[in-house]
């Protein structure tokens, strides 16, 4: 198994800690005041976020570009993003429908990826996308850490981060509807 599936398969296994950290600070699992279990899985986040970056550098840069990372890179960014959001909701920072709608957007364009992998076609990630993923995160850091003095960044932050998923849909729909066209 080359470096960036390693790295792959760390980030999934980060969402573990990292889950764990952020709702048992939240629910008291380590006593009053763990305001440093938000920050501890802050850091995860951030490691297992920076790690994306990694592994796709490394894999393009080296061609080392495998089936498993195709596979499991989007699906492990997926994982972490998902598991964090849902975790947000709990804890009373995201309401539930932005997180709806946007794992809805992932849904759809994974289904939409399995038949244009079906009918032979590759369809690579857009910009609206990778613009998508970046907003996400770093609303999602803005949320975990829960800073009062930054409620407004963070909330233009989401909505941001809301418009963004809502746009890369439609372009990545407009873009690739002929695959819906083509299917067998």
């Amino acid at each position: 198994m080359n470096l960036p599936n390693k790295l792959t398969i760390f980030r999934v296994i980060l969402i573990i800690p990292f889950v764990v950290l952020l709702l048992g600070g939240h629910s008291g699992w380590f006593g009053e005041g763990a305001a440093w279990a938000d920050y501890s899985a802050l850091a995860i986040f951030i490691v297992a976020s920076l790690t994306d970056l990694i592994d796709g550098k490394i894999a393009r840069k080296y061609h080392m570009v495998t089936d498993f990372g195709k596979f499991m890179d989007p699906l492990a960014d997926k994982l972490l993003v998902c598991a964090a959001m849902i975790a947000l909701i709990e804890m009373g920072r995201i309401p539930s429908w932005i997180v709806i709608v946007i794992i809805s957007r992932e849904f759809i364009i994974s289904g939409f990826r399995l038949i244009a992998s079906d009918n032979g076609v590759v369809i690579a990630a857009s910009y609206w996308g990778k613009f998508k993923t970046t907003f996400q995160m770093v609303m999602i850091c803005l949320m975990i850490a829960n800073l009062p003095q930054l409620k407004l960044l963070t909330d233009i932050v989401m909505w941001v981060a809301l418009a963004l998923t809502v746009v890369s849909l439609a372009d990545y729909l407009v873009k690739n509807r002929s695959v819906m066209k083509n299917t067998k």
